[in-house]
């Protein structure tokens, strides 16, 4: 990935290998990426109507994690502000945008303002993102209130 953008996906089957591989929890580590977890939630929403990511992802993620031979712990691994604050960014972006196929959807979001890695700090302070509080359970913005969404996906 280049400091001017993020690395975009080539094709639907990247998308749906990530998604995969995150599910089965066979995706190499190094593959998880800040692009990564944005195709995962887009497929999910996309494919995966029986996984709620809301609910799903924290032990989703957290289990992928461990598979891999990572830890979840105060410092690193699962952080969960972070993550609802991503998968309202994708229905926010999907709300807006969702007209396109699985690849449009993911490089969109990803060009997008939602899709960026300092998002959630339009609405967090780094102080208040990067607690332990907010790594192990959901906190509320201390800047300004998180965008909702309009109309489902």
């Amino acid at each position: 990935m280049t400091h001017s953008g993020p690395c975009l996906f080539a094709d639907a089957a990247a998308v749906r290998r990530i998604g995969e591989g995150l599910i089965a929890r066979t995706l190499p580590r190094e593959d998880w990426t800040h692009e990564a977890h944005i195709a995962a939630c887009v497929w999910l929403l996309r494919e995966r109507p029986d996984i709620l990511p809301e609910r799903d992802l924290p032990a989703i993620i957290a289990a992928y994690n461990e598979a891999v031979g990572g830890v979840n712990d105060d410092n690193q691994g699962y952080h969960e502000t972070i993550t609802q604050c991503f998968v309202r960014a994708t229905r926010i972006y999907l709300a807006r945008e969702g007209d396109c196929d699985l690849l449009g959807a993911v490089n969109g979001q990803l060009g997008a303002a939602e899709g960026r890695r300092e998002w959630p700090l339009h609405f967090y302070s780094r102080e208040r993102l990067f607690t332990v509080d907010a790594r192990r359970g959901y906190v509320e913005p201390d800047l300004a209130q998180l965008p909702t969404v309009m109309e489902p996906c």
